[in-house]
């Protein structure tokens, strides 16, 4: 329906606005994912914001660095305050520091056993990509 490919841009704006589509380009200079594995963080990426009968959608476009996200520092204050969960976090990261979360994710995504994996995350510094790198 939108192909646009031979279309003016302007004329493109004006049957969006139309159709009741603001398209709005930000100036963005730094955009951070935050997942359950790692943080996926963009930067300096072109990011349009698109409002259509209210509902708001924003495209990112470049590539993101995977960070390993601070969820691993705040299980550390739930251990201290005692909670359940935080001693079985504790435990995991008590092999090598490597999360079990970590270790099955590389296994799964490059299909070897999960002492492959934690081998391969502890020599990688627990770099989630480059161990699957490393792995395929």
């Amino acid at each position: 329906m939108f192909g646009g490919g031979g279309m003016n841009p302007r004329k493109m704006k004006q049957m969006m606005k139309q159709m009741g589509i603001d398209v709005e380009e930000l100036d963005a200079e730094r955009v951070v994912i935050e997942t359950a594995e790692a943080d996926l963080v963009f930067e300096g990426p072109q990011v349009t914001k698109m409002d259509a009968q209210g509902q708001e959608t924003y495209q990112i476009v470049g590539s993101p660095e995977a960070v390993e996200n601070a969820g691993a520092g705040g299980t550390a204050g739930a251990v201290e305050g005692g909670d359940a969960a935080g001693d079985a976090a504790t435990d995991a990261a008590d092999d090598g520091g490597i999360p079990d979360g970590d270790v099955e994710l590389v296994a799964e995504r490059a299909g070897v056993p999960k002492s492959t994996a934690r081998e391969t995350l502890e020599d990688n510094d627990g770099d989630l990509a480059a161990a699957i790198a490393a792995l395929e």
